[in-house]
């Protein structure tokens, strides 16, 4: 069984303070969410698994980790100077040269975890599109203080709460957000039918986005088990009484009214407020 990667204490990183907690639900005898908050790299992720038989937990703490190594080595060969280290990147893309390389270290790093669970997998004589896998959600700083670079695949969350606004920053990879973009309003497929994860299949394909941030920005990520059941403006209003000194107090509070919504699955809420100075 796999243990929970973070402890739920505040954490201190360049862009700001963080606090994580997960909760194993209602009704699952396991958690197979897991959490990140990484001081060394200044890695945030949430990762929520599925498989079965230990598969999901598994695999949520496998592909955080596997990120993780990648980012801490990358951030090794910068401060060393290895260019062949580097991810070379196009020269006419949109994303500013700071970025860029952190742009393109994150679509490697979510790819190497994907490739590692995926053959697992197929060592375990799963077919193609079968076996563990699990959602991966988080966000990096490193090379541009102005930006944060945030990575997505599944269902997992991104939130930023700003002058009194919630706002996703991430899409839902599912049928039904898939569905609902479509234009369909019958009959709709199940919330949690995700159209891709990592491990079940041998590509993958990662939404990496950069995102400018300000002092005063409150980041939240979650797993299915809290956005899931908890409408939107239930967790604006948490979130706007969320201080630097209430971080705890607001993830309790995120996973209380996640079980008060009769939330069946395991659920995760990391708050993370910025109050690092933009350069």
């Amino acid at each position: 069984m796999s243990k929970q990667l973070s402890p739920s204490t505040y954490h201190r990183l360049p862009l700001g303070t963080a606090f994580g907690l997960t909760d194993v639900g209602l009704v699952r005898k396991s958690n197979e969410d897991n959490f990140l908050i990484d001081q060394e790299s200044g890695l945030v992720v949430v990762a929520d698994g599925m498989g079965g038989h230990d598969g999901g937990e598994i695999a949520s703490a496998s592909a955080i980790i596997a990120v993780r190594d990648h980012i801490r080595s990358f951030i090794a060969a910068s401060r060393a100077e290895i260019p062949a280290a580097l991810p070379s990147y196009d020269p006419d893309a949109t994303w500013s040269d700071r970025t860029m390389p952190a742009v393109m270290m994150l679509f490697d790093a979510v790819e190497l975890a994907n490739a590692r669970l995926h053959e697992k997998n197929l060592a375990d004589c799963y077919g193609e599109g079968c076996g563990m896998g699990t959602t991966l959600t988080g966000f990096w700083q490193y090379m541009d203080r102005g930006r944060l670079v945030v990575f997505h695949v599944g269902d997992s969350r991104l939130y930023r709460y700003r002058d009194g606004k919630l706002e996703m920053l991430t899409r839902d990879q599912t049928l039904y957000q898939q569905a609902i973009e479509a234009g369909q309003v019958d009959n709709l497929p199940a919330g949690n039918l995700l159209l891709q994860a990592i491990g079940p299949s041998a590509t993958v394909k990662p939404d990496v986005r950069s995102h400018l941030y300000q002092t005063g920005d409150l980041y939240l990520l979650c797993s299915d088990g809290l956005h899931g059941k908890v409408p939107h403006a239930a967790i604006e209003d948490i979130m706007q009484h969320a201080g630097a000194d209430r971080l705890q107090q607001a993830c309790e509070d995120l996973i209380a009214l996640a079980k008060q919504h009769g939330s069946r699955d395991n659920i995760t809420a990391l708050l993370l407020l910025c109050d690092a100075a933009v350069h």
